[in-house]
């Protein structure tokens, strides 16, 4: 007679205090500088006949613009479409933040870089007429990146971040690690 063993689910790895702390962090600190960023320069250019400063001549300035779409203006006027697409990305980062998914530290940093970026442009969506503030111009000569913002520099870090796990994680495995 052959006895069943009981089966086991695998124990969940809850977020310990370090994560808690690193994604809290990250999270607070980046959409506040977003907010921040976002306010000090419109208070101090948006009154201005020309509302640029140049940091770097020929390459870097602040420039008052607000944008109702994606980037590069993708979707333009489409806010209740980029609160909801916001609000479901929030609650899927923390859900999986929340239930342990993150792992390693790095992955928790990079989900809060993502987090914090979601926050800092979703409170422009809903609180700014469906505009988000973006300021930050690169340039050369006549040719300028679109405008961004630190929320949207928080976004790109986040899924860098993740797409360099992605490739150490897929590297390790080919090594048999």
């Amino acid at each position: 007679m052959t006895q069943l063993q009981p089966t086991t689910t695998p124990a969940r790895r809850r977020p310990d205090r370090g994560d808690v702390v690193l994604f809290s962090a990250i999270t607070l600190a980046g959409a506040g500088l977003d907010l921040w960023s976002k306010y000090a320069v419109f208070a101090w250019l948006g009154g201005k006949i020309i509302p640029e400063h140049s940091l770097i001549d020929g390459f870097l300035q602040f420039i008052v613009r607000e944008n109702t779409g994606a980037a590069f203006s993708v979707l333009a006027g489409k806010t209740w479409l980029f609160v909801a697409i916001s609000v479901v990305a929030l609650v899927v980062v923390n859900g999986m933040f929340v239930r342990g998914k993150l792992h390693p530290r790095l992955m928790v940093a990079a989900v809060a870089c993502l987090n914090a970026g979601i926050l800092g442009n979703l409170y422009d969506r809903l609180f700014n007429d469906g505009r988000v503030r973006d300021f930050i111009d690169v340039y050369i000569g006549d040719h300028h990146w679109p405008t961004f913002n630190v929320a949207d520099s928080l976004l790109c870090i986040g899924v860098g971040l993740l797409i360099l796990l992605s490739v150490i994680t897929s590297q390790k495995a080919q090594d048999g690690h």
